[in-house]
Parts: C-alpha cells; sequence; structure tokens
C-alpha cells in the first residue's frame, strides 16, 4: 500500500517520459524498483478505464445518430436527406426525357443502335436513383412513383417494351354468317405449307358468310388435319351455331355418303388444282360435275387485283347446294377488313382461329419449364428463303435472308430495349447456323441463351397433354405448338416475307399479347451480302 501511495504521487509526465533503458536494481529483494514497475501499473490501471470511455462515446454517437432523424435533431442531415429527394426528382426528369427519345427513334439501322445507347443511358439512371433511395425509410413510396416515369415492369425493371393496349371482342363492321340449309362450300387448299393453308381457310371462312353457306372443311388424306390442331367447337361456339364450318366426317354423315359437288367457280384459274390433287379428291369420294373459271380466259378476263363483297357475291352466289370456289390464298376480297383485328365476321370471341386446348395446355407447361413470363421470341425462317432472296434481288424486289453476324446484331438491338434474359428459338435452321448465331448472342459479357423446343423424353412432363393425345409426332401440331409459344412471349421477331410469322402477329393482336417492341428481324435494314450482286 505504501508503494501504491509513493506511485500515484509521482508526476505523469516522469512516468511517461522514463528513459527505456534498464537502470540497476535498487530493491533490497533484487527485484525492479518502484519507478521502473509503475509504467507497467499505469498502463494496466488506465488501459481498462480508456477501452471503457470509447465503449460509451460510441454509444453515445449511436444515440445521437438515432435521434438525428426526428425533426430538427440534425439540420445537415436532414438538408443532405433534401438534397437527395431532389436529385432524385432530377433523375426522374432525365429519365422522362429519355424514354420520349427512345419512342421518337426511328427503327432504322442508326436508330436502332442510337435506341440502344439510350437504354443504356436509361438503365445507368435507375442505377443512380436506386443508389440514392437505398438512404431512405421511405424508398418503397419513392420507388413507386419512378416507376411511372420508367415505364417498370411489375418486377420493377426499366423497360420501353409495353403490351399495346387492344379492346377484346372489337369487331367492327362484321358480316354476319347465316348459313342456308343445305347449301356447302367445299373448302379446297393447295398454296404452299400449313400456314399458307390456314389462311386459305379463314379466306374460305369469310367466303361461306358471303355466299350463305356452311364451309366444309378438307379431308386430311387431301390436306392437312385441322381438328388436331383447330378447336372446331370453339369456332362453332363463336358464331352461335354449329352449322357455319364441319368437318369432313360429319359432311359425309349429313349427305349419306354423296360427295357430289354440283360446281366448281375457279376464283383462280382451274382453281389451283393440278392432276395430283384432282385424283386424291376423288380417291376420297368426291367428284364433280362442271369446273370453270369465273373470269374467262376466252375472253381474256383476269381475277381484279381487289374485289370488295358485293362483286363477290354477285360473281359467286347461286343456288347449287355444293360449290366449291377452289384454292382462295391469292384471294384479295375486301383487304381491310380480313386484316382487322378479330377477321372480318361479326362474332362474340376474342380469335376464332384458335389452336387446340392441348396445344395450349403444352405450349404453357413449356413456358412454365423453361422460359418464364419474360422472353423474346425470335421466328427465324432459313429454308428455301436463300434462293428467294438471291431471285428477288436480281428482279429488284425485296430480300430478307441476312447473314448469320447481321441478323446476330439485329438481335442484341432488341435485347437491349428488353429486359428479357432468354429467347426462344423457333427455326428451320441447320445446327450449324444456329450454333453460330448463339456464340454471338453476347451482351456485356453475358450470353443470351436461345431455347429450342427439345425433342421428346419420357421424365419429360411439359409435353404430357400432346402425349395423352397422341399428336407428339405430328408435324402441324407441333407447328402450331411453335406458334402458340411464340404468341405468348413479352417480345416477338419475326421474319419478313413469311406467312408463318403473320399468323403469330395474328394472334397476338387477337390475344391482346401485342408489343411495341415486336417487329420483323433488322427491319428496315438490307442483307449486308447478297450472291451475284457482289
Amino acid at each position: 500500500l505504501r508503494w501504491l501511495k509513493n506511485t500515484l504521487k509521482l508526476q505523469p509526465w516522469r512516468a511517461m517520459c522514463r528513459d527505456s533503458v534498464a537502470e540497476p536494481s535498487l530493491s533490497p529483494l533484487g527485484g525492479d524498483s518502484p519507478m521502473e514497475m509503475d509504467k507497467r501499473y499505469w498502463f494496466v490501471f488506465f488501459l481498462p478505464a480508456l477501452l471503457f470511455l470509447i465503449y460509451l462515446s460510441a454509444g453515445f454517437q449511436r444515440w445521437f445518430a438515432f435521434t438525428a432523424s426526428t425533426p430538427g435533431a440534425q439540420p445537415k442531415q436532414v438538408e443532405m436527406a433534401r438534397a437527395e429527394l431532389q436529385s432524385i426528382a432530377l433523375l426522374q426528369q432525365q429519365a422522362d426525357g429519355l424514354l420520349r427519345l427512345w419512342n421518337a427513334t426511328s427503327n432504322s439501322s442508326d436508330g436502332e443502335m442510337l435506341k440502344g445507347e439510350i437504354m443504356a443511358q436509361i438503365r445507368l439512371n435507375r442505377e443512380a436513383q436506386q443508389m440514392l433511395l437505398s438512404s431512405h425509410q421511405n424508398r418503397s413510396a419513392l420507388g413507386a412513383g419512378s416507376r411511372a416515369y420508367y415505364n417498370l415492369d411489375a418486377g420493377g425493371s426499366a423497360s420501353t417494351c409495353r403490351v399495346v393496349d387492344t379492346v377484346k371482342h372489337a369487331v367492327k363492321n362484321g358480316y354476319r354468317w347465316k348459313p342456308n340449309a343445305n347449301k356447302y362450300l367445299v373448302a379446297v387448299c393447295t398454296s404452299g405449307q400449313f400456314s399458307n393453308h390456314l389462311i386459305c381457310i379463314e379466306k374460305h371462312m369469310f367466303f361461306a358468310a358471303l355466299l350463305n353457306r356452311t364451309l366444309v372443311l378438307p379431308n386430311s388424306k387431301v390436306d392437312y388435319s385441322y381438328e388436331r390442331v383447330l378447336n372446331i367447337s370453339h369456332i362453332q361456339d363463336c358464331f352461335a351455331g354449329n352449322s357455319t364450318v364441319i368437318t369432313f366426317d360429319d359432311f359425309r354423315i349429313m349427305r349419306k355418303g354423296n360427295l357430289f359437288v354440283n360446281r366448281f367457280l375457279c376464283y383462280m384459274h382451274d382453281c389451283y388444282l393440278d392432276k395430283d390433287h384432282e385424283d386424291a379428291l376423288n380417291r376420297v369420294g368426291i367428284t364433280w360435275g362442271k369446273k370453270e373459271d369465273a373470269w374467262s380466259e376466252a375472253a381474256n378476263e383476269k381475277p381484279p387485283s381487289r374485289l370488295d363483297a358485293a362483286q363477290f357475291i354477285s360473281k359467286f352466289a347461286c343456288d347449287d347446294e355444293v360449290i366449291g370456289i377452289g384454292d382462295v390464298f391469292y384471294a384479295n376480297v375486301e383487304e381491310k377488313l380480313l386484316k382487322q383485328t378479330g377477321g372480318p365476321l361479326a362474332h362474340t370471341c376474342q380469335s376464332i382461329i384458335k389452336p387446340h386446348s392441348f396445344i395450349l395446355a403444352a405450349a404453357e407447361r413449356f413456358i412454365q419449364t423453361f422460359l418464364g413470363r419474360n422472353f423474346i421470341a425470335l421466328h427465324f425462317r432459313r429454308y428455301g428463303f436463300l434462293t428467294f432472296c438471291n431471285e428477288n434481288s436480281k428482279k429488284g424486289q425485296n430480300c430478307f435472308f441476312y447473314p448469320i453476324p447481321q441478323a446476330a446484331d439485329c438481335i442484341l438491338r432488341k435485347v437491349k430495349s428488353s429486359t428479357a434474359s432468354v429467347i426462344y428459338l423457333s427455326t428451320d435452321a441447320q445446327e450449324s447456323e444456329t450454333a453460330l448465331l448463339q456464340s454471338l448472342l453476347v451482351e456485356s459479357g453475358t450470353v443470351i441463351p436461345l431455347v429450342q423446343r427439345p425433342m421428346h423424353e419420357k421424365g419429360e412432363k411439359w409435353d404430357s397433354p400432346l402425349a395423352r393425345h397422341g399428336v407428339l409426332s405430328d408435324k402441324e401440331v407441333i407447328a402450331m405448338l411453335d406458334k402458340t409459344i411464340c404468341a405468348m412471349s413479352a417480345t416477338f421477331i419475326g421474319t419478313p416475307g413469311s406467312t408463318f410469322t403473320d399468323d403469330i402477329m395474328r394472334m397476338r393482336r387477337e390475344w391482346g399479347t401485342s408489343s411495341t417492341c415486336d417487329e420483323f428481324l433488322c427491319q428496315g435494314e438490307k442483307p449486308n451480302f447478297i450472291a451475284g450482286l457482289h
């Protein structure tokens, strides 16, 4: 105790400034002297006290920082918060202006490049807003306000692509379809592939309505099996009657096997029927008495480039029970009505031509499994278009067969204007082409995956609706499945000049899934290389 008292009497500066060199021991016990020991005890005594004071000071700082959020507690912090909110408001105004500039930019090649740069600036703007908002407790309310400026989707991601507003069931100036009893129009379609035939069937429906007749769908041994692809009962329900459209088998039953066509009055020359098609019709029991052109070649007449409904009726109306007018894919009657959303006929449905229910179910399961809600669909038609393109170019007509690198650039520009991270690819291209395309689809170091519909595997569940109906290998069913998936995408890129693409766009308009970003591949551009022209 005496030593401790002497130690506490020492001058602090002496203890702190003592030379660190050891002095001779003065202790009678031979140990350290009290002056040598005071340095260590000084720190032992004061170090815990110093740490305790630091702990208290940190706690008080936290308490003051907490109370700073109360009104008037910290004027500088309140001023900083106000400045941040003003900065957010300015960023929102900047984003609004960028979006207006994006919408005003054309879809040309240079315009698409500019759009990509504008979108990059919009994303930087969004990140800046989010960083400023992250320091505010009311950032959720502010975020809701910024969504209006950003045109954000439900997940809060910036996007300039939005669904086109369409009014459901809005079919204006539509013709009523009220078939007369025992009056039939037998559909015959021969031009092109399945999508061309669908257009031919749609036009037949319109013409049957104009002539007040029931439409008879083709036999699957002569044409495609439409009843496996289309929901026929849905078509009938749209017109509130079962007598508008019937299958060939139903027609056979109604006629008790009498499949005689009283008259073939051909819209196109010779009804577009060659010897092979005529033989195929005969094999399923269809015969006819007379086949003549509506416009006589002897009188040097040709089908007009355009017809209105009254002209068509005056040319093809007759009292015969069963008639045919041949292939009408190229027929042009009431073009504006045919192109309007919902078609030219008055009906009660959103869309008349609708895939079968099991195709819709398989498409939805595929999207749920592989794609998710936000995806881009690309119809990339290649087969036959190379030759078609080169022939058109020699005639001075448009060509839409793009080299793979050019196509990849066009696709990437579209990806930049969307928030989608995956692309569904519907194509007839060879694997060598799709592999090169995939390798070029890289955005900011990230590969944009191309997803194609896989072959059926026993473990797969998404295509079980098709398996249950035994149509896994049906080419037309698979084609309609591809169309349905594309029609459900957030953004669609189609192939110009393709009726497959045209039908997808029709479906999107009628289903209300069209996007402001939907367009043809490399729209407004010419191929950067065409064989024979370079």
